[in-house]
């Protein structure tokens, strides 16, 4: 029977295995020193080598005659296990079983010895495809097993994988096959195989592969089929990456505002049993590359995957588009992907993105007469302007300029300042040496309100009083109309003169919230003391 090609030349030895040798290296040095974890976690992307590493280590820590770090290949259990005859090496494919039952056989099974090797291990492949009760009956016999077992777990998404179970291991991340490694392989297999595969046919499946062997050489084995001479064009067709010339007409037209010729194309495809959003999902790998050709010119050919005439077609739509103009296109077909998988009717939402689309261009801002909006954004931040600037003047009167005579306004006319001040500047400030005399009377007056003023400092400028307080109250207190006549006089009683009393605070109001605050705990915490007190005075 025939055996496809992947399955034919599956490395057999880590030497074989390519572009993880990073991987490879550290395996054989442990298995050569004898120093074998219990437990291994190989993450990467598909095709990468994890569960073919997985197999090898499996075969070498048991094989008879290992060589330099690999199995021989040439013993009986190199060979069983290669058939998949051997009962020491057990693979579990943990998307179809994984239940918390599967997990618990796995652990009974666990307990007997090997039968012919020296260990017993358990290759459980896709393990984030475990249930959380799963994982849980897994977590302890990873945690301590028997001496004879070991545990090699292999995952294409690792971020599924608990923490828990994550640490137990030693991880080893396998990477995305290079391109030119792809190459030569296809190219020794294909030697071996009697296929006549040229430079660039080998180059095309490399790119197509994406960083996976497997992917790689199944496509081989799907060209070798189709044509004598495996090139360019052959991997193309079989790949079905040629003839897609709609896409470009339809991305032309996107370009040219034509939304007729847009539409008309989804039609002719829809007609045509067309998925959308397959189309949609075409159009966002096209316009990746006539981004990164406009990002990078000299290196996004390599960076892409298209036939030489198509590569034309980028070119010259990327000519033609600015780079904001295609990742903004980007974003709206991506957005439309999404939608498409909720909604009923993907035509339509296909359609109206296509609109969207089309009309996008005339708004382009290499293309609009600004001049209208930014006439506009002119005026506006002139508006702006001068309402922070009235905001900043009336927050500086609130603050700075808060009034207080010992005559009220509405009763009696103010006094007039004998001193300018706008003109006055804080050297011109004469320290009111008797303020604490002011105060002390002031309590004798009024106790209660006199409180707010405690720490509070006085200057004199002509007949003119600045008060400086801490604290916010002080101003709420004397807008009173007789907290300001009680100060008023009181200043008269003392310094023999009649002020025009200005004052203001230096505490703001979420510092003087949180001094508040404070106060309260004290007092709190000094209530606790007391009845602390009274209750060890009782004992």
């Amino acid at each position: 029977m025939y055996k496809a090609l992947y399955r034919k030349w599956r490395p057999m030895t880590f030497d074989d295995v390519i572009s993880q040798q990073h991987t490879t290296d550290t395996l054989k040095n442990q298995i050569i020193s004898g120093k074998t974890a219990h437990a291994y976690l190989f993450t990467g992307s598909r095709g990468t080598g994890k569960t073919t590493c997985a197999r090898i280590l499996a075969k070498a820590v048991n094989c008879r005659n290992m060589v330099d770090g690999n199995p021989c290949l040439e013993c009986d259990i190199c060979r069983d296990a290669d058939s998949g005859a051997l009962t020491d090496i057990i693979e579990i494919d943990a998307a179809s079983n994984n239940g918390v039952d599967d997990i618990r056989d796995l652990r009974d099974a666990a307990v007997y010895t090997p039968e012919r090797g020296a260990y017993k291990i358990y290759i459980i492949d896709e393990v984030h495809m475990l249930s959380a009760n799963a994982f849980n009956a897994l977590l302890k016999i990873m945690e301590e097993p028997p001496s004879y077992v070991k545990f090699i777990l292999a995952t294409t998404e690792i971020h599924k994988v608990p923490a828990t179970i994550a640490s137990r291991c030693q991880r080893y991340d396998f990477r995305r096959i290079k391109a030119e490694d792809i190459a030569v392989r296809l190219k020794y297999i294909a030697s071996q195989e009697s296929l006549n595969l040229s430079d660039d046919g080998a180059a095309m499946i490399a790119k197509l592969a994406d960083g996976g062997m497997r992917d790689a050489v199944s496509l081989l084995d799907q060209c070798s089929v189709c044509a004598e001479e495996i090139n360019a064009e052959t991997v193309s067709d079989t790949a079905g990456i040629a003839g897609k010339d709609y896409l470009y007409d339809m991305l032309e037209a996107i370009s040219a505002s034509d939304t007729a010729k847009a539409l008309a194309v989804t039609a002719s495809l829809y007609d045509m049993s067309k998925d959308l959003t397959r189309l949609c999902e075409e159009l966002i790998t096209q316009l990746r590359n006539i981004m990164l050709l406009k990002v990078s010119p000299q290196t996004a050919e390599g960076l892409i995957i298209c036939m030489p005439d198509e590569l034309a077609r980028l070119k010259a739509l990327a000519e033609e588009s600015a780079l904001e103009t295609v990742m903004e296109r980007l974003s709206m077909l991506q957005e439309c992907r999404e939608r498409m998988m909720k909604v009923m009717n993907r035509r339509v939402e296909f359609e109206m993105t296509l609109i969207k689309l089309c009309g996008n261009v005339k708004n382009n801002p290499e293309t609009i007469d600004n001049s209208e909006i930014y006439d506009k954004i002119k005026q506006l931040e002139n508006k702006l302007s001068a309402v922070s600037q009235r905001g900043a003047a009336a927050s500086v009167r609130t603050e700075v300029q808060e009034t207080l005579t010992a005559n009220n306004p509405a009763a009696e006319a103010e006094p007039v300042p004998t001193v300018d001040l706008k003109k006055l500047r804080p050297e011109d400030l004469i320290p009111c040496a008797r303020w604490d005399e002011v105060l002390e009377e002031f309590k004798n007056v009024s106790p209660a309100v006199a409180g707010s003023l405690e720490g509070s400092v006085a200057a004199t400028a002509g007949n003119v009083i600045f008060i400086t307080s801490q604290n916010r109250f002080f101003i709420t207190l004397f807008k009173v109309r007789e907290n300001a006549l009680r100060l008023g006089e009181t200043i008269n009683r003392v310094l023999g003169q009649r002020y025009l009393i200005r004052a203001r605070c230096t505490t703001t109001k979420d510092e003087q919230k949180s001094m508040a605050e404070q106060l309260i705990k004290k007092a709190k915490d000094s209530s606790i003391e007391t009845a602390v007190d009274n209750e060890n005075s009782y004992q």
